[in-house]
This record gives C-alpha cells, sequence and structure tokens, in this order.
C-alpha cells in the first residue's frame, strides 16, 4: 500500500473503496473515475490481509483487463499481483473449463472456434440440410444460435424446424470435434457450475471476493454465471453505470443493475457524480439529455471544469457539406501530426465514415478509421493457428481441414468428401480416418498414397509435439517448412513487398510462442492457442497513433477526446430508425450520451437537411435529442453562417477565423 494513498480519492471514491463485507453497487458515471476505485478497492482488500489469489475481477475486454493488471501492479507486490485473477468473462470460462471439461463430456484439449470458422461450419450443415421452401441463411442462423445461448439454451426450443435441425447438428458436430464456439465458453461454464456442486463449491473457495466490471453489460449467461461463483458471504462488488448500457442488441441487459438488489439482497449502493474528463457545460447538457429516460438509477454529473467553450450545435445543407466543413476546420486548428489523435468524429452507422475520409484524405490529414482488419484475421495467421490447434486437439476436424488445404497435398475435393462421410458414419474424428490404412482403400491408389504420406508425416509430428522438452515453436516452424507453407503463401501474394510482409508475420507468430512458452511453462502451446482465441473475442482498438479519429458510437465508450464532432443527429438515424419501430429509443439517448461524455472540452454536434442514400437525396429532420440538451451553454448556428460571416479583428487566434482565413 506504501505505493497508493487512499486520501487521493473522493469521498463517494474512499467509501466505496473501503467498503467492507456485503453486496456492493458501484453507480460510476462516465468519467468519474471507475478504474481508479476499482483497483483501489482491490489494493485496499491486499492492506486488510485478504489473500490475493481469494480476489477475481472481471471485466468486457482484454485491453480493460490488461490496464486494471497494470494499475494494481503498480499498488501491491509483484508476487501479489501475480495471485489475483484479473481477466475477461470468457478467459474466466477457459479457466473453469479446462479443469472440469470432463463433466460435460469434453477432453480438456478442446479447442475455441472463432466467428469465422463457426460461420463455415454453419454454411456446411446449412446446405447438407438445404431446404428449397425455406432456406437457410447461414448468417442469420449463426446469429440465432448465438442468441438462444445467450438466453442459456445449448439446443433448438424448436427441433422440427430447419433452423432448429440446423442448431441441434452444429452443437452435435462442435462435440464431434471437442470443441466449443465463445458463446459456449459462457453457457458450458454456467451449465457446470450449476449442475455440479462440487466443482461450484471449489470455485466458490477459491475466490471469495469478487469484482465485476460494467456490469450493466452483462447478459443472462453472464449473470448466472456471477450467481454461481458468488458464495457465503457476499462479498460481491460491481461497477456500472445504466445510463452507458447501449449493448442490448448484444444481450446486454440493464436491468440486471437496476434490479442489483433483487438479485443479490441488501446491497450498499454509492454514486460517483464527479467527473473528471469534461467541462461542466458538456455535462450539464448531458444531464438534460439523459433525464429523459424513464428507467434509470437518478444521478448528476458535474465538474470542477466551470470555465469552457459553449456546445455548438451545426446544421450543414448536406453531408458532403458536414463532412468538408469538419475536416476544414480541424486544419484550422493547427494541430501537430502527434496532437491529432485528441480529434474524433463519432457517428452512428460505419457507412458515414466515407465522406469523412475522402475530406480528410484531400487535405492530407492523417486518420484512422477503428474497426481495421485484427492481427488475428489475417489469413497466414489464421493458417498457423489451424496448425497448432489440429495439433493440440485431433479432434478438430476444421482445422485439419484446412491443414490438408493449405498447401494443398494431392488429396481432392472429392476423396476429401468420402473420408468426412466416413468419419461422419463411424462417429470417428478426420484424423482417426486419415491415419487408419483400411479407410483409404476407397480412394484411388494416387489419393491413398497422399493420405499415406500425410498420415506419416502428421503422426510423427503429433508425437514430436507432445514430446517433453520439444520446443513447439520451432518443432512448428519445422512442419510449415517440411509442408511448403511459405512458398505456398508466398504464391498467393499479389507483390514481393506482401509476401514479405505475411512471412514476417508468420515469425512474428512463431516466436511469440516460443515466448510464451518460455514465461508460462505450465501452461505451455495450450495457454498460448487459448491466449490467441481469446484475443478475438471483442474488437478492440488501440488508443495511440496519428491521425484524427474516424469511430462508431459504440466503439468510443470508454475513451475520451479534446475535440469531439458527433455528427448525423438527425431523426432516423439518431436515434435510428429501427430503435422507434422496436421501442429502443431511450438505448439510442443513451448511445448519444455516451457521445457526448467523450469530449473533455470542446464538443460539436452536427445534423444535416439532406443527405445522400441509396444513390438518391432524402431530406433529414434534426433528431429530438437535440431539442433535449437545449439550455444553457448550447449553441445553436449553421455551418453556412460560419463561413459567411466576416473576419472580425479581434477573431484572428481563434480556431473558426483561422478555418475562413484557409478558405479564403
Amino acid at each position: 500500500m506504501s505505493k497508493f494513498r487512499l486520501f487521493d480519492l473522493n469521498d463517494a471514491q474512499y467509501r466505496a473503496a473501503t467498503h467492507p463485507e456485503g453486496a456492493l453497487l458501484i453507480l460510476a458515471g462516465a468519467g468519474t473515475g471507475k478504474t481508479r476505485v476499482l483497483t483501489a478497492r482491490i489494493a485496499w482488500l491486499v492492506a486488510q490481509k485478504v489473500d490475493p489469489a481469494s480476489i477475481l475481477a472481471v471485466t468486457f475486454t482484454n485491453k480493460a483487463a490488461r490496464e486494471m493488471r497494470e494499475r494494481i501492479a503498480s499498488m501491491v507486490s509483484s508476487q501479489q499481483a501475480r495471485a489475483m485473477t484479473i481477466c475477461t468473462f470468457h478467459s474466466l470460462c477457459v479457466r473453469i473449463l479446462r479443469r472440469h471439461a470432463a463433466l460435460l463430456g469434453y477432453k480438456e484439449n478442446f479447442s475455441i472456434i472463432d466467428a469465422a470458422d463457426q460461420l463455415g461450419l454453419v454454411k456446411k450443415l446449412a446446405a447438407r440440410i438445404h431446404d428449397r421452401e425455406d432456406p437457410i441463411n447461414p448468417e442469420m442462423a449463426q446469429a440465432m444460435i448465438s442468441k438462444a445461448k445467450n438466453l442459456g439454451f445449448n439446443f433448438p426450443q424448436e427441433p422440427g424446424t430447419a433452423l432448429g435441425s440446423l442448431f441441434a447438428h452444429y452443437q452435435e458436430e462442435l462435440r464431434a470435434l471437442n470443441s466449443m464456439d465463445f458463446d459456449d465458453l459462457l453457457l458450458q461454464a454456467s451449465t457446470l457450475l450449476a449442475q455440479h456442486e462440487e466443482a461450484r463449491a471449489a470455485w466458490q473457495q477459491q475466490y471469495r471476493f469478487i469484482l465485476i466490471d460494467e456490469f450493466q453489460d452483462t447478459n443472462k449467461l453472464q449473470l448466472d454465471l456471477i450467481g454461481q461463483l458468488v458464495g457465503e458471504p457476499v462479498n460481491l462488488c460491481v461497477v456500472g453505470d445504466d445510463d452507458q448500457s447501449i449493448y442490448g442488441w448484444r444481450g446486454a441487459q440493464s436491468a440486471h443493475l437496476l434490479e442489483f438488489e433483487h438479485h443479490f439482497p441488501n446491497p450498499t449502493i454509492i454514486k460517483l457524480e464527479q467527473n473528471y474528463r469534461s467541462t461542466d457545460l458538456i455535462l450539464s447538457a448531458a444531464n438534460r439529455l439523459i433525464r429523459h429516460n424513464a428507467r434509470r438509477y437518478g444521478k448528476n454529473l458535474w465538474s470542477d471544469q466551470k470555465e469552457s467553450d459553449p456546445i455548438r450545435v451545426l446544421s450543414s445543407s448536406d453531408d458532403e457539406e458536414e463532412a468538408t466543413f469538419i475536416a476544414d476546420e480541424i486544419m484550422a486548428l493547427g494541430l501537430s501530426k502527434e496532437s491529432l489523435h485528441q480529434v474524433a468524429v463519432l457517428y452512428r452507422m460505419n457507412t458515414q465514415a466515407r465522406l469523412f475520409e475522402t475530406a480528410l484524405r484531400e487535405r492530407k490529414i492523417p486518420y484512422r478509421v477503428i474497426g481495421g482488419k485484427s492481427f488475428f484475421d489475417r489469413r497466414e495467421i489464421r493458417d498457423v493457428m489451424a496448425y497448432l490447434a489440429a495439433l493440440l486437439n485431433p479432434d478438430d476436424d476444421n482445422a485439419l481441414l484446412r491443414v490438408l488445404n493449405t498447401p494443398p497435398r494431392g488429396i481432392g475435393k472429392v476423396t476429401l468428401q468420402i473420408l468426412l462421410d466416413t468419419s461422419a458414419a463411424k462417429k470417428k474424428s478426420l484424423s482417426e480416418i486419415l491415419l487408419d490404412p483400411a479407410e483409404r482403400e476407397a480412394c484411388s491408389t494416387k489419393a491413398a498414397e497422399a493420405i499415406a504420406r500425410f498420415a506419416d508425416s502428421w503422426g510423427a509430428y503429433r508425437i514430436r509435439f507432445q514430446t517433453p522438452g520439444e520446443d513447439p515453436a520451432s518443432l512448428l516452424g519445422e512442419l510449415l517448412k517440411e509442408y511448403g507453407y511459405d512458398e505456398d503463401l508466398r504464391r498467393g501474394c499479389k507483390t514481393p513487398a506482401e509476401a514479405d510482409a505475411r512471412q514476417q508475420n508468420v515469425q512474428e507468430l512463431l516466436q511469440s510462442i516460443s515466448d510464451y512458452c518460455a514465461k508460462n511453462p505450465r501452461e505451455g502451446v495450450q495457454g498460448f492457442l487459448d491466449r490467441m482465441s481469446l484475443q478475438q473475442e471483442k474488437e478492440e482498438e488501440k488508443e495511440g497513433g496519428d491521425g484524427v479519429t474516424l469511430i462508431t458510437l459504440h466503439a468510443a465508450k470508454g475513451l475520451e477526446f479534446e475535440h469531439v464532432y458527433l455528427v448525423g443527429l438527425e431523426d432516423g438515424l439518431l436515434p435510428h430508425e429501427r430503435s422507434k419501430q422496436e421501442g429502443s429509443v431511450e438505448e439510442e439517448r443513451r448511445l448519444c450520451y455516451v457521445g457526448m461524455t467523450r469530449a473533455k472540452k470542446y464538443l460539436t454536434m452536427t445534423h444535416c437537411r439532406t443527405r445522400k442514400k441509396y444513390g438518391g437525396v432524402i431530406s433529414c429532420k434534426p433528431s429530438p435529442f437535440l431539442m433535449e440538451i437545449a439550455g444553457e451553454g448550447v449553441e445553436v448556428g449553421s455551418m453556412e453562417e460560419i463561413l459567411a460571416r466576416p473576419l472580425e479583428e479581434e477573431e484572428a487566434g481563434d480556431a473558426f477565423a483561422r478555418m475562413r482565413a484557409l478558405l479564403e
């Protein structure tokens, strides 16, 4: 505790950090220091002689878990920090399932398939049970299966339908592959703890103090899991803000926070309302907006930053003027390249980014669009990860199929289909079929010889892979070289530079495997595979880097910027038209609230009178949210007025004047 001082906290933060035993709900408004309070509470618990190994802190993203771990490491000893469990929901479930998978009929080395492999499996099964009168849309089926699992169902509710049949076959296939998808991790862990008292008791004994971040974002499965983990006494601390619950479309239920006392009786409730991010004018307007939501905890955010620029609400003739005006104004700010990351354009729909990209490019202003292709989605990374998964889990047919086809090995599609059909009929894995000489008799001589060569080589590598003392990264590199993977990768690239970059990615991955195994010998390569799989559980973006940030409102949650342009405040866009039809306008209002509270000093909100859509031009009305924020500190105008206004001498130093001068 020598590195941390409790008296740095404000009164509400102090009471939350030093709360004694019992259920605790911390209502943490935007920018009120929730992570600071969570980490302070953990440090305080350690100072009270609580065993660090009995502390579990759960977040929603790897980035949040990493930041919390780093903060904790600066407050307690390194040994104490290492003893704690600070992780995401999904990685917690993997930890539980690796220990008790056998209770559910899985092997401990089960694979975790990502969304792309999941969709591939759904497509394969949909084609197999194709119904001409009622064809199955694979993407829709994938979404429906995910939704059902997040509601707690691991079997179809309507087994007689095509979709129900697909769901049932999908689950059977996953079991045969000894695999789980991301939804399974939550569902199976929750099921395990609910059905097996000895496992539940073991984990309740392990974690005596549980802390949950962003509690308003929990879905039914996550709430069930928390309920199974919490023992007696109920030492559960949750932090959340019902006003920032914006993931209802993903299954999150703000009711879990609003009805916390129904799940965990007699909690202490502490509100954090002092904001350390935004000016008081911004917060006052945000408070006026969110008060129009009927079902919420009453909170009133405030800040010591009383002196500030007003919020601007600006109209534009169309979406092109909106983009060019903002790009010109950003240029007129005169910020250095290193400071441009403090400027953000926030929008409701990804499609709104294109015009801003064009305008910024024309002015040679650096920018980044949040939502670029992940390292883990690159083809070469997915290839090598498939090799690794197939070596570890011989039941993972999807991974093995990718190995067989990358590069091709003289085993054609017809032969592979015969082997797959045999595998399904005999309820054996593809690996077992390939390694059995008797199963090759139905294949042509050439194909049988190719299968035999692969089977002998693959079997030998699997044995070496399981041999203690072998370096898995070196072994994997050797295997890729023998199988001609590098040459095949280069052949698939359009330029030598692309080939070099892809090969470098493979080398980085192999080095990561080596580094991980050296640092985590007990977890080994299985731990690495789990970590890599879990990196994909939620899109996360680095906050660093140069350039203006173009980002959706959903992705912006948790971030902050000096200058914020919240664009497209039109009825039908924000709030989205669909929300009015589905009765979810309150969530759209929360989304607008989240956008406003990303701004530290300068907030501009814009709307267009016309917008291009589907090749035509539509008329737009201002969002009703703009009427709701009206009041002190909000100035209404138009972009045309600003551009037409004569340049006054006393304005020469401000940003608008620099922009007008630039355009003359």
